[in-house]
C-alpha cells in the first residue's frame, strides 16, 4: 500500500522532485481498517466463547462482579456436594441404628419370654443363647459401621468426641454456614459395653425381668437419637434445596453480566464485515489518487 506521494517533473532531461507528501487518505483508511478488524475479532471471540467480557478493558467493573459471582457459585456447588455427603453419612448412621433398634426390640421380647414362669430352665437357657447372639451382633454393628473412615455408632459422632464432623455448605466458615453433626445428632457409643448389655442375662427368671426394664431404657435412648437424626436429616435436605436455589440465582446473575448477547453480536458482525470490506476498498481508492495525479503531470 502506498502512503507516500512523490510528484516529479522532467526539465531539460532531468527529473526533479517537486514535492513529497503523505497520503493522508490512505493513512486514514488503513487506521479505520485496523480498527474495524479489531472490532470484528472481538465480536468473533464473543460469539465463539459466549462471554461478553473477553478482557478487563471490556468492562472492568463487570469483570470484577462476574468473577466474584463465579467464585461464589463454585463455592455453593461444593457446598451442595458436601451436603449430599453429609446426608449419605446420616443415612448410614440411620440404617445401622435401625438394625440396632430391631435387635434391642428382639432382645426385649426374649427377656419378656424368659421372665415368665411358664417356661422351663432348658427353654430359658436356649432363649438366653439367642439373647447373647443378638448382643454380639449389636456390638459388631456398632464397631464396624462407618462412612468414609468415620465410625457411625462407636461414639465418634457424640458431642463429647474430641474431633467433630461439621458439614460446610455456605460462603463463610462459621456456624451459620455449617452443621456440626456431633452437636446436633449426638450419637453416643451404642456398643454392648457402653449400653451395659454385657451385664444382662436372661438365664434366670429374675435376670430376665431385670433385663426387660434395662432394655426399655436402652430402646428409649436409641429412639431419642433417631429423633435427633431425623431432624438433622430434614435440616440438611432443606439446606441443600436452599443452597441449590442460591447457586442457580447467582449463576443467573453472573450470566446477565458476563454472557454475550448473541442476537446483538450477530447484528454487529454483519455491520463490521461490511465496514471491513468498505475500509479495504477505500484504501485501494486512496492509493489510486497519487497515481492519477502523476499521470496529469507533463513528462
Amino acid at each position: 500500500m502506498s502512503s507516500i506521494i512523490v510528484i516529479s517533473v522532467s526539465w531539460r532531461n532531468q527529473t526533479l522532485a517537486l514535492r513529497i507528501f503523505n497520503n493522508l487518505a490512505s493513512y486514514s483508511a488503513q487506521r479505520l481498517l485496523s480498527d474495524n478488524n479489531n472490532k470484528l475479532s472481538r465480536i468473533f471471540s464473543r460469539i465463539a466463547s459466549g462471554e461478553r467480557i473477553q478482557q478487563t478493558s471490556d468492562d472492568s467493573a463487570g469483570m470484577m462482579t462476574a468473577e466474584a459471582l463465579k467464585s461464589d457459585v463454585r463455592t455453593l456447588r461444593q457446598g451442595v456436594r458436601n451436603l449430599n455427603e453429609g446426608l449419605s453419612l446420616l443415612n448410614v448412621v440411620d440404617g445401622a441404628l435401625n438394625e440396632e433398634v430391631s435387635i434391642v426390640i428382639r432382645m426385649r421380647e426374649l427377656a419378656t419370654q424368659a421372665a415368665t414362669g411358664t417356661i422351663g430352665t432348658t427353654e430359658r437357657q436356649t432363649t438366653n443363647l439367642e439373647f447373647s447372639a443378638m448382643r454380639s451382633e449389636l456390638d459388631r454393628i456398632a464397631n464396624t459401621t462407618e462412612f468414609n473412615g468415620i465410625k457411625a455408632l462407636d461414639g465418634s459422632l457424640a458431642s463429647s468426641a474430641s474431633n467433630h464432623t461439621a458439614i460446610q455448605f455456605g460462603l463463610n466458615s462459621n456456624d451459620v454456614s455449617s452443621v456440626d453433626i456431633n452437636r446436633t445428632v449426638n450419637v453416643t457409643a451404642l456398643t454392648a459395653l457402653n449400653l451395659k448389655l454385657n451385664a444382662l442375662s436372661i438365664s434366670s427368671q429374675s435376670g430376665a425381668a431385670t433385663a426387660t426394664e434395662a432394655l426399655k431404657v436402652i430402646l428409649d435412648t436409641m429412639i431419642e437419637i433417631r429423633g435427633r437424626l431425623g431432624s438433622t436429616q430434614n435440616r440438611l435436605e432443606r439446606t441443600l434445596n436452599n443452597t441449590l436455589t442460591a447457586a442457580e440465582n447467582l449463576t443467573a446473575a453472573g450470566s446477565v453480566i458476563g454472557d454475550a448477547d448473541l442476537a446483538s453480536d450477530f447484528a454487529h458482525l454483519t455491520k463490521q464485515q461490511i465496514l471491513v470490506q468498505s475500509s479495504s476498498a477505500m484504501i485501494g481508492q486512496a492509493n489510486l489518487f497519487p497515481q492519477g495525479v502523476i499521470q496529469l503531470l507533463p513528462h
